[in-house]
């Protein structure tokens, strides 16, 4: 599969807590922890300690950018290994995407001034201009590509998980083998959308519709799978694998379904797009970027080159 050049490895060890239970709604989708949902602590490794400002890199950045010196950042955090707090108390974000991002504004010079935002909140404040770049494991969907422009930095997706102790479901290829089933999803994500954009598969078959269960926030989201209020979560490739690899959450991944770019989110035709595309490009070069995923345990996810709001995978 393009943009999977290393194998497979478990999520760090390090970050294996009670947090980790938690469901990723992240990026494909949209993260609206509250914050106080924290407690595990992060790998203490740091990977980027070495890094410096690349002048010729800086360069790429607008004149305005490079003497103001920073860059507002609208930031969904949910949880690992995308974004998430370690800590409640200190409201410190650590994960994949603050790494890559953190490094990025590393060596163009800048300093990433962090604002938390749900996930439905940050792409229409880039149009408006309250941010300059968001994160938040954004799925790069053809439909977005209309309004908002991406530079990628990582491989994502959907997938699906039931109860561990759940064995009647098993690889989800077609929508139609979840027919009669309820499925959680966090609310605005590519998940939702694509359920929704399917719903008539089933009547097609000539069977029972599946339900779609919509949540505003991860906790609430695990406990009614949990509590066997809804079948079948849909959520991120890495977040769902991340999960189920932690004992305490109780779930298990059934298996990929549709793999997404991941990117930095902009507003459409931002000046600032090739400046990090090259920064990103510079960390896959200089073996950076490899330390990140190493460090939060996805290196399945790697890509070999940032791309500009490429065509969705298909």
């Amino acid at each position: 599969m393009p943009g999977r050049p290393w194998p497979a490895r478990r999520a760090a060890a390090g970050v294996l807590t009670a947090a980790l239970i938690l469901p990723l709604l992240t990026g494909c989708g949209s993260d609206r922890a509250s914050g106080e949902e924290a407690g595990a602590a992060a790998p203490s490794s740091d990977v980027t300690a070495a890094l410096k400002k690349n002048p010729q890199l800086a360069k790429l950045l607008p004149e305005e950018v490079r003497e103001r010196g920073t860059l507002t950042l609208g930031a969904s955090v949910g949880a690992p290994p995308s974004s998430y707090f370690p800590s409640a108390s200190s409201k410190v974000p650590a994960g994949q995407d603050v790494d890559i991002a953190d490094a990025v504004g590393t060596l163009l010079g800048v300093r990433l001034t962090r604002q938390q935002a749900s996930f439905d909140a940050i792409l229409p404040a880039l149009d408006s201009g309250k941010y300059d770049v968001g994160t938040g494991n954004f799925g790069v969907t053809d439909e977005r590509r209309r309004t908002i422009d991406f530079v990628t930095y990582i491989n994502d997706g959907q997938g699906f998980a039931v109860r561990e102790d759940d064995t009647g479901l098993g690889k989800v290829t077609r929508l139609d083998q979840l027919c009669g089933k309820s499925i959680g999803v966090g609310a605005g994500t590519t998940f939702e959308a694509t359920l929704e954009a399917e719903k008539k598969v089933c009547a097609a078959k000539g069977g029972k519709p599946y339900q779609v269960h919509v949540y505003s926030d991860n906790g609430s989201l695990l406990t009614s799978l949990q509590q066997n209020r809804v079948d079948v979560v849909m959520s991120t490739i890495n977040g769902l694998r991340y999960q189920a690899a932690q004992p305490a959450a109780g779930t298990r991944f059934l298996n990929e379904y549709h793999r997404l770019d991941v990117g930095f989110a902009f507003k459409k035709g931002s000046p600032l797009l090739k400046a990090f595309q090259a920064a990103v490009n510079e960390l896959i070069q200089d073996g950076t970027y490899r330390k990140i995923l190493d460090k939060w345990g996805t290196r399945e996810s790697a890509i070999e080159e940032s791309r500009i709001s490429p065509p969705e995978q298909k």
